[in-house]
């Protein structure tokens, strides 16, 4: 009985440790703006601007390519893309080229393909970034085809939604408006040196604070091996405000239609200040408290200055009002489930040890590429931490196989992530893309191992193509089987 009670506790502790870490360290630059710019596109941009390039009806040849290109240019984890998939999805766009924008963004964008190459090798960050385009955009046209029938009634849902909003067209103001978001997310996320090295060190005058932080780790540990980051001084500081900012903003958000109030505006005000402190490089100090202010603080400062000037001079005050409720509507769908997710894989982490996974995936074998991709989904880590990860998978030993195999899952796939896809497109959808991911990241980790075994290339051709046709062959059948209920329905 102790023995059961003392693993629950232990459970509950590494859940909540898990917790605190990520909302200390990943909410506030990457998800927050991240829910803003999904608002954005719901409340201020046509459904005409995002059919012309990612609708059901654009020419294939346009929509993937079009979904991928801008999937590359975000440095985010599968969380904070999850919001800007919604937006996007909600506004119109074909469930194939939404899902190849939610499948390459994290997989495959600049930055991960940059540090990739560095920390792991070249031939590691090409093959990565062939395999995610390419089946990127498979999984896309598969989900198109096997949901055709119900992404045709979506588009026509979608025309009577949004159908005023079509007529008024798109301002350039609001144009702007989105696009300072998007500047701002990338400057709280992209890892330049010009944005992360202090430009101003400063030291407050507390006492020591080495021990405050030695009590941190010792309530959330921190283990990097393990994905446990541990939170700091400034993270606890991060988490309060973060509480603060959804008490005021269930109070003043919720009812942003009938418009602003005290609330609204405290919400407000408190959202651009923990922006700017999130912002900051701070650490304990035996001086005190040792703040350095990097480049990004200016960047996020100057675009809340100019945010906020667009807001009140360019954009209708209903705009602004639509803008707030729909950011708000998305953290209230999404936020949630993200809690409880990023609670149950700190708890599987707490069981699941990652010498298992190793022992596994020492060799370029089926069960070796499933360990990689299961050890993705279960022990995710954020976006760019994975590469380490995957280095010291390396140095133990997996497989360069395996290796790929994981660095394809583990950015796609977590268990938050599913949760919060199945809310946005239903659990059929939802599980469906997460089979795909995790057969195609499985493929492409055994087509890879192979090359790098030194399999013939006619050899490793000709695997390759028994898969495409036997997968053709599948989704045909399925997507006729998919359709049937459809087409009696329609005939009854």
């Amino acid at each position: 009985m102790d023995a059961g009670f003392a693993l629950i506790a232990k459970l509950v502790e590494s859940g909540a440790g898990n917790l605190a870490a990520y909302l200390a360290a990943h909410v506030l630059l990457c998800l927050l703006p991240a829910f803003f710019i999904a608002g954005g596109m719901t409340a201020l941009i046509p459904k005409e601007a995002i059919t012309r390039f990612l609708g059901r009806n654009t020419r294939r040849t346009v929509s993937y390519p079009a979904a991928a290109a801008a999937g590359s240019l975000l440095a985010v984890c599968s969380c904070t893309i999850v919001p800007l998939f919604a937006g996007i999805y909600r506004k119109g766009a074909g469930i194939g080229p939404a899902m190849t924008f939610l499948f390459f963004a994290p997989a495959a964008n600049i930055l991960a393909l940059v540090y990739t190459s560095s920390v792991i090798g070249p031939d590691l960050a090409i093959a990565r970034l062939v395999l995610s385009l390419a089946f990127g955009i498979g999984i896309g046209l598969v989900m198109a085809l096997l949901f055709r029938a119900d992404d045709a009634a979506r588009d026509r849902s979608t025309d009577t939604m949004f159908a005023a909003q079509a007529e008024a067209g798109m301002s350039r103001a609001a144009l702007a408006f989105i696009a300072l978001w998007v500047v701002l997310l990338l400057a709280g996320t992209l890892k330049l040196s010009w944005l992360t090295s202090p430009v101003v060190e400063l030291t407050l005058p507390f006492a020591d604070t080495l021990p405050w932080q030695a009590a941190l780790d010792r309530l959330v540990p921190f283990d990097a091996a393990r994905g446990e980051e541990g939170v700091s001084v400034q993270g606890v500081v991060l988490i309060v405000l973060l509480a603060a900012i959804g008490v005021c903003a269930w109070r003043g958000l919720e009812n942003i239609l009938d418009g602003f109030d005290g609330w609204t505006r405290a919400s407000i005000a408190l959202i651009a200040v923990t922006l700017l402190v999130a912002s900051l490089v701070v650490r304990a100090d035996a001086r005190g408290l040792a703040i350095g202010v990097p480049g990004k603080f200016f960047a996020i400062a100057a675009c809340l200055a100019l945010i906020a000037a667009t807001a009140r001079r360019a954009l209708p005050r209903e705009d602004v009002q639509s803008w707030l409720w729909e950011s708000w509507r998305f953290v209230k769908q999404i936020f949630p489930l993200l809690v409880v997710g990023v609670f149950v894989v700190g708890m599987m982490r707490a069981v699941i040890r990652p010498e298992w996974i190793e022992a596994l995936a020492g060799r370029n074998t089926l069960a070796g590429n499933l360990a990689g991709v299961t050890f993705g989904v279960f022990m995710y880590f954020p976006t760019l931490v994975e590469v380490p990860v995957a280095k010291m998978f390396l140095d133990l030993g997996m497989h360069r196989g395996p290796l790929l195999a994981y660095l394809m899952a583990d950015p796609e796939l977590s268990l938050q992530s599913i949760l919060i896809i199945s809310a946005i497109v239903g659990r059929r959808k939802a599980w469906t893309y997460v089979g795909f991911v995790a057969l195609f990241s499985t493929a492409a980790g055994l087509t890879y191992g192979a090359w790098i075994d030194g399999t013939p290339l006619v050899a490793l051709a000709s695997g390759v193509a028994a898969f495409i046709v036997v997968l053709a062959l599948a989704v045909r059948r399925a997507g006729a089987m998919l359709s049937a209920p459809r087409r009696q329905e329609d005939h009854a």
